[in-house]
């Protein structure tokens, strides 16, 4: 059997296409061996293949080819053709390529084929018995008791008459027609449109020009027509979502935490409200020093595993032993009872809890079926976890550097270790009960969820934490002489230091991506959607030396360096020292720190001229971080630490690693660097232009190109609804590859991207984002009223509209219209702190906003334990308050 293939597709000069299926002339999904098409004209591409008549069934997809090597591969996995089923001797397939970008594929996403628009049941596949054409089109959007119909210039479409259309069935992503067209003249002009099947009424026709079938009638072939989407509005769909983290909720059942278990209260006043989304904070286990510092949720000791603080007791339990989980309920109270969470309390009293659970049912709960299919499945990280975890605690330290023995992971010596037959098993098996216990109750949460229509987004964070079970097991995954962290900007002046190993992409490429396709598949056990936090990691992340504790001496890693010769290029004579060191001075000390400077100069050596530099003992942040960690806290050295911070940041160029000085990356911020300030103003301005270049041209097209290899592979390993963090220093590049892949992106209100404006209106948002007035790492709507009170006073004025004096606090009323204002953008998504919610009653929010907030990001050491002062129950029962927000959700379409 001949199968033609034909795609509508305008390439330009350099491209190609080919096709690459699971047939041995396709390549066998293998890209490298896809069978290449022809150029046919300016819309499309051909080629022929030649199958058995015995093949079952051709899954494939096109793929665009540039002449530099990049791929681009078209969106889907559901153009399926069942060869076995179709008696002809051609089958000729009229393909229309499927951009990733395109509106309509977010709604083929999970959330919304099992949730939120699981309103199509499948029909029952017409057999192809004399058909000689198939029309296959998508539509996502159709309401309930909507179906596609075909009209057109034919008796058999109906001759354009809408009374009695052809109506198409429902079989898979497609809407679908076989017709046999053997005695219909040619070209013949057709249309989709949309039958209300329940009013027996034609609601309206797609929009376009009409679509034309050109080829001649031949028995001996069936065409087959892939008409891509039919041309009908496709941003109509909006949602609503709550996002707060799990250790914030509170219910009268919790135990001085939140737990998997309150998910499903939430879900009832979420449902309530006519909320479609639920958005957590990373939820994975971060146990790596059984202290409060633990209570970090992006920083996981395993990218798998889940927290242990999130398990409900009295549920794991079970009536076996509910006699015993009654014993806990004073603990219980007095821990529920406190404003917020104490996390050491709660973390050691639920292990020890758990310890004396597992003991109880070690015997029985590795009997059940469930458990050996989650054990099995699980198996590739659950046993690295629980010997890690085990390890962690026997040598009092999850920086496996320093343990005695199984410092380097090696997969026999670990399996040993961890065989039933060793006596330490129990410390190793405890972490596969509450694993396990974890997953049972996650799961019942998110299957509540559906039910009831909602769905669940997940947070992937950028990093993995830097002593973790998957920084021990694979280590070549990562740099571990790099620190993860963020540039300067207005909520961390110094930059941020979050202390993770950066990734080691070119090694993550050469399996595929297998990590992140297993953590994926772990997080699709869960979660309907993710957002990536800090998607501009994908691009270039801001690289910091291991010397280093401050975020301002980093660098985008990879980025195009500064090459000697240009120096000369832009008249400039280059001074290695001069550049590249310190550049302390009497003057730079006089103006850092006026009569404090003989008390700096303790630290320093002179280096002539009324120079200075830093004593070897001093040299980099980490000895000045070593050396006052060691001294008693106070204002003085407190002054000194930091001052010699400054003095060690204060340079103009970091020297590229193993270039024999030969490349150079700016400093961020570099004209607020006494040492530029104190060069003339001919050099100062030839280096702001080459700084300018440096940071907004030069890198665009090479950090395109890097995003390119790895967003599109992470991107077809799951079919979650994907969301980008796409705040901070985002290069030019990034929204074009987030329109490109249909990666929805995130828009705050006080948070503009463009650096022309202070505030970004949520009635701008494009459709594919998701708009939100705060998140957990911003203080809360009614915080941010009370910090600044002249941006206050402009927000009043310019963005919401209102004359004469803002008031001092944010009132209910201006909470209210903050709300609305998101409620009725054209996002996609308009997602909300409960908090921010909350906020527009006066009745029951809470009475400091500060109180409210979640995290501060220029504190590296933050304590994250915020936890809603009411209780789920208490919530659900405020009348006045859900039935006033629900009549806004509702009046806004969401």
């Amino acid at each position: 059997m001949k199968i033609h293939f034909y795609v509508r597709f305008h390439t330009n000069y350099g491209q190609s296409l080919s096709v690459s299926g699971n047939h041995e002339l396709l390549g066998n999904n293998d890209i490298t061996k896809s069978f290449p098409l022809s150029y046919l004209n300016d819309e499309l591409w051909h080629g022929i293949i030649e199958v058995d008549d015995e093949t079952d069934s051709l899954n494939y997809k096109y793929i665009l080819h540039q002449d530099n090597g990049d791929v681009t591969y078209e969106w889907g996995n559901d153009r399926v053709v069942e060869v076995s089923k179709i008696s002809a001797e051609e089958i000729q397939l009229m393909d229309t390529w499927n951009h990733a970008g395109e509106y309509e594929n977010a709604f083929f996403t999970q959330p919304f084929q099992e949730v939120l628009l699981k309103t199509h049941a499948e029909s029952k596949s017409k057999p192809y018995r004399g058909a000689t054409h198939v029309f296959k089109v998508k539509a996502p959007l159709l309401k309930k008791n909507e179906v596609l119909c075909l009209s057109g210039n034919s008796k058999i479409f109906g001759d354009w008459k809408t009374d009695e259309p052809l109506l198409m069935q429902k079989e898979g992503n497609w809407w679908v027609a076989k017709l046999n067209l053997n005695k219909e003249v040619l070209p013949l002009n057709y249309k989709y449109g949309i039958y209300n099947t329940k009013k027996e009424a034609f609601v309206q026709f797609e929009a376009g020009n009409n679509r034309v079938i050109y080829d001649a009638n031949n028995k001996k072939k069936v065409t087959i027509l892939h008409d891509g989407f039919a041309q009908l509005p496709n941003n109509t769909w909006k949602g609503a979502g709550v996002a707060i983290p799990v250790f914030s909720l509170r219910s009268k059942d919790s135990f001085g935490v939140g737990e998997f278990t309150d998910i499903k209260q939430l879900v009832d006043w979420a449902d309530k409200i006519g909320l479609k989304l639920i958005q957590l904070l990373p939820i994975n286990d971060t146990t790596a020093t059984h202290t409060w510092i633990d209570s970090y949720p992006y920083a996981a000791i395993s990218a798998f595993a889940l927290h242990p603080i999130y398990l409900n007791l009295e549920e794991a339990a079970g009536k076996e032993f509910a006699e015993i989980a009654a014993g806990w309920k004073d603990k219980q109270k007095e821990l529920n009872a406190l404003p917020d969470m104490d996390y050491e309390q709660v973390m050691n009293f639920k292990l020890k809890a758990i310890k004396e659970l597992y003991t109880l049912k070690k015997d029985s709960f590795k009997e059940e079926e469930e458990y050996i299919k989650f054990f099995e499945e699980n198996k590739h990280w659950l046993l690295p976890y629980a010997a890690f975890s085990y390890l962690r605690d026997k040598n009092g330290t999850s920086d496996f550097n320093q343990w005695k023995t199984n410092s380097v992971y090696d997969k026999a010596v670990i399996e040993k270790l961890s065989t039933p037959s060793q006596r330490h098993h129990a410390s190793i098996a405890v972490h596969y009960f509450t694993q396990y216990q974890l997953h049972l109750q996650l799961q019942e949460a998110a299957s509540y969820a559906h039910k009831n229509g909602i769905v669940l987004k997940g947070d992937i964070p950028i990093g993995i934490y830097r002593f973790s079970c998957d920084a021990w097991v694979q280590p070549e995954l990562y740099h571990m002489n790099a620190q993860a962290g963020a540039p300067p900007d207005d909520f961390a002046i110094k930059g941020q230091n979050w202390g993770f190993p950066t990734y080691n992409w070119e090694q993550m490429a050469a399996d595929g991506f297998d990590w992140w396709q297993k953590r994926f598949v772990q997080m699709g056990n869960y979660f309907d959607a993710f957002r990536i936090d800090h998607i501009l990691g994908f691009f270039r992340i801001w690289s910091i030396p291991m010397n280093a504790v401050e975020g301002i001496l980093g660098r985008f890693v990879p980025s195009i360096g500064v090459h000697i010769n240009e120096f000369g290029k832009n008249g400039l004579w280059f001074d290695h020292h001069r550049y590249c060191s310190p550049y302390i001075s009497d003057q730079v000390l006089n103006e850092l720190f006026g009569n404090f400077s003989e008390r700096i100069k303790e630290y320093l050596n002179p280096a002539g001229h009324g120079q200075y530099e830093l004593k070897p003992e001093f040299a980099t942040q980490r000895l000045v971080e070593k050396h006052f960690d060691a001294l008693e806290a106070s204002e003085e050295n407190n002054r000194i630490r930091y001052g010699l911070y400054d003095l060690i940041s204060n340079v103009i160029f970091f020297e590229e690693e193993g270039s024999n000085e030969q490349k150079f990356h700016f400093r961020i911020s570099v004209e607020s660097t006494k040492s530029f300030q104190h060069l003339d103003d001919e050099t100062k301005n030839k280096l702001k232009n080459l700084y300018i270049n440096y940071f907004f041209r030069r890198q665009d097209d090479f950090w395109y190109h890097e995003a390119m290899k790895k967003l599109p592979a992470l991107k077809r390993s799951t079919n979650m609804l994907i969301c980008g963090e796409d705040l901070g220093m985002v290069p030019a590049c990034v929204p074009d590859v987030m329109r490109q892949l249909g990666l929805l992106s995130l828009e705050i209100q006080r948070m503009p991207k463009d650096t022309k404006t202070e505030f970004f209106h949520p009635n701008d948002a494009p459709f594919m984002s998701v708009v939100t007035p705060s998140t957990h790492d911003m203080s809360t709507i009614r915080g941010w009223w009370e910090e600044d009170r002249t941006k206050t006073q402009k927000f009043y004025n310019n963005i919401m509209g209102q004359y004469g004096e803002a008031p001092y606090f944010c009132e209910g009323w201006v909470n209210k219209a903050i709300l609305l204002q998101h409620l009725y953008s054209p996002a996609m998504w308009s997602i909300f702190q409960l908090q921010d919610l909350m906020g527009m009653s006066e009745a029951i929010r809470r009475e400091n906003p500060h109180d409210e907030r979640i995290n501060v990001p220029a504190n590296p050491k933050h304590y994250w334990r915020y936890r809603m002062h009411l209780t789920l129950e208490q919530l659900v029962k405020e009348k006045d308050f859900n039935e006033e927000l629900s009549s806004y959700v509702d009046a806004s379409g969401r």
